[in-house]
C-alpha cells in the first residue's frame, strides 16, 4: 500500500529487513555533469505527455489513486521485462499498481541542450552511459506494535500520560507524511533518476506530535556536497519544479538560502508543512538513533513531549530565535536520563557500536534498531518524579561553563577547545558528527532567559506537583 514504506517501530523483523530497498542508493555518484543533465531533464522533458500527475485524494486517509489510462496514449504498454536498460526513448513508467517502478534517464542528444542557467562548471559535455534506477518493490512492514505505558502513581504522572495520549502523532499522521514523502520521490526522480527521499526527524524518530512539520532529506550521493553552491543548485531545480509542475498539490514553496539551504513548502491534501533538504545525512543517521531511544524504556517519549510542550511554551524553543532546537532539547532529555545515579537509558553508540558507527552505509541505517532488545532499567521513578528531576538537574547541578551535554558518552564530558565550542552559551554534542546542535543560542539575554525558566519551573512544580502551573494543559492540547 505504501511503497517503500519505514513506518515500523523497532525491532524490526529480519523477514521484512531482507527485502527492504528504500534505503538502496546507487552506488554510481552525481558528478557536476549530472547535475548539469539534471536541469537539462527539467526544461526539456515533455513530463506533460509522459508523466500522468497522480490525484491525491485522502479518503479515510486512503493512497493516493493513479489514473489506470495508459501512460503513452497510441503506444502499446511495455511490461518491466520487455524495458531494455539502455532505451533511447524518453520512457518514464510509475504505477503503484505495478510491482517495480523502472525510470529510464534520457539519453541527451546533440544540439538539444539550453540552458537558462549557467552551469555550476564549465566542463566538455560527455554523454553518460543511462542508467536505470534500482525498481521499487512494495514494502508494507507490520503495523507497530503497541508499547505498554507506565503507569501514573500520582497525579502529575497522570497528567503528562493524558497530554501524551492526547499530542503525540498517530499512525494516521505519519501516514500522511510517508504519502507526500513517496509522490514527490517520484516526481524528484525525474530531475534526479538515482536520488531517493528520507522522510527524517521528529515525524519518524518517535517524538513527534499530531502538529509535527515533516522534514525531507534528498540524497544525490553518498558524500558531501557544497551547502552554498551544490545544494543550492539543487534546490533551486526542485524548487522550480515544485512551482511549474505541481502547483496544484503544492503550495507556498519558498527556497530559503540559509548556510543549509532548504526548500519549504506545504503539501495541499495533507496540510502538512514540509521542509526540504539536500544530503543531511547525518540527519538521516540521528533520526534512527533517536527513534531506537524513544522505544527502548516506555517513559522516554511521554517525557520529551511534555518537555518540548513546555519549552515551546515558554517560548525556549526556537532555533530561528536563538533558543533551543526540538533535537537539542530530545538529546538533553536522553542525557538527563542516562546520567541518573539508576540510568534508565544506556549510550547506545558505546553498547552497540557497529549498529550506529557513522560509517554504516545509508541502505543499512534503517536496520540499526533491529538489534537492541528493551532496556530493563533498575530506576521506577514515575514520570512526575523524572519531569522535576530534569528540570532541576539543568537549573541547578548542570555547569553550563565548563560542561558539554553528550548522548553519545552517556555523561556530560568537558567542553572541547575547539572555535565552535569557544565562547558558547550551551553545549549538546551531535552524536555522530561532534558538532554543537545548541549553537543558535549565541546571545547572553536568550541564555539568560533559559536557565531563568528551568529555575522558576522547577520551584513552582515542585511546590505544587500540578502540571498546569509550568504548562496550562487546556492550551497546550489546542496546539497539539
Amino acid at each position: 500500500m505504501f511503497p517503500n514504506s519505514i513506518l515500523g517501530r523497532p525491532p524490526f523483523t529480519p523477514n521484512h529487513q531482507q527485502h527492504s530497498n528504500f534505503f538502496t542508493l546507487s552506488p554510481t555518484l552525481y558528478s557536476h555533469q549530472q547535475l548539469i543533465d539534471a536541469q537539462f531533464n527539467f526544461q526539456n522533458a515533455d513530463l506533460s505527455r509522459a508523466v500522468s500527475l497522480q490525484q491525491l485524494t485522502y479518503g479515510n486517509v486512503s493512497p493516493l489513486q493513479t489514473s489506470t489510462s495508459p501512460l503513452f496514449r497510441g503506444r502499446k504498454r511495455l511490461s518491466d521485462e520487455k524495458i531494455l536498460p539502455l532505451d533511447g526513448k524518453r520512457q518514464r513508467f510509475h504505477s503503484p499498481h505495478q510491482e517495480a517502478t523502472v525510470v529510464n534517464q534520457i539519453v541527451p542528444l546533440s544540439g538539444e541542450r539550453r540552458y537558462s542557467m549557467p552551469p555550476l562548471f564549465h566542463t566538455h559535455y560527455v554523454p553518460d552511459i543511462v542508467r536505470c534506477v534500482p525498481p521499487f518493490r512494495e514494502i508494507s512492514f507490520l503495523e507497530p506494535r503497541e508499547i505498554t505505558l507506565p503507569e501514573a502513581k500520582d497525579k502529575l504522572s497522570q497528567q503528562i500520560l493524558e497530554l501524551f495520549e492526547t499530542c503525540q502523532q498517530q499512525i494516521n499522521d505519519l501516514k500522511k507524511k510517508e504519502l507526500c514523502r513517496t509522490q514527490l520521490q517520484r516526481e524528484i526522480q525525474l530531475l534526479f533518476p538515482q536520488s531517493r527521499l528520507f522522510l527524517v526527524g521528529s515525524s519518524l524518530n518517535g517524538f513527534g506530535t499530531r502538529s509535527s512539520d515533516g522534514d525531507l532529506c534528498l540524497v544525490v550521493k553518498e558524500e558531501p556536497v557544497n551547502q552554498k553552491t551544490e545544494a543550492r543548485h539543487i534546490l533551486t531545480l526542485v524548487h522550480k519544479h515544485f512551482c511549474t509542475r505541481l502547483s496544484g498539490y503544492i503550495e507556498r514553496p519558498q527556497l530559503i538560502r540559509a548556510k543549509v539551504p532548504i526548500v519549504k513548502f506545504r503539501d495541499k491534501v495533507s496540510c502538512v508543512e514540509f521542509d526540504l533538504n539536500v544530503n543531511n545525512i547525518v540527519g538521516i543517521r540521528n533520526t534512527f538513533l533517536l527513534r531506537t531511544y524513544a522505544y527502548l524504556e516506555n517513559r522516554v517519549r511521554p517525557l520529551v513531549l511534555v518537555i518540548k510542550k513546555w519549552a515551546s511554551h515558554h517560548q525556549i524553543n526556537d532555533a530561528s530565535r536563538g533558543t533551543l532546537s526540538s533535537y537539542s532539547l530530545v538529546l538533553m532529555v536522553l542525557h538527563y536520563l542516562q546520567t541518573l545515579p539508576e540510568p534508565i537509558l544506556p549510550s547506545l553508540q558505546k553498547i552497540y557500536p557497529e549498529s550506529f558507527s557513522p560509517a554504516i552505509q545509508l541502505h543499512l541505517v534503517h536496520q540499526s534498531p533491529c538489534n537492541v532488545p528493551p532496556y530493563l532499567s533498575k530506576n521506577e521513578s514515575t514520570l512526575g518524579d523524572l519531569l522535576l528531576g530534569f528540570l532541576k538537574y539543568y537549573a541547578t547541578e548542570f555547569d553550563w561553563n565548563s560542561q558539554m551535554i553528550s548522548v553519545r558518552e552517556a555523561k556530560a564530558i568537558p567542553r572541547p577547545d575547539g572555535i565552535e565550542w569557544r565562547n558558547k552559551y550551551i553545549c549538546v554534542e551531535e552524536p555522530f558528527d561532534g558538532t554543537n546542535t545548541a549553537r543558535a543560542v549565541h546571545e547572553k539575554q536568550k541564555f539568560d532567559m533559559i536557565k531563568d525558566q528551568f529555575l522558576k519551573s522547577w520551584h513552582k512544580l515542585k511546590n505544587k506537583r500540578d502540571l498546569n502551573s509550568i504548562l496550562p494543559l487546556r492550551t497546550a492540547v489546542l496546539k497539539r
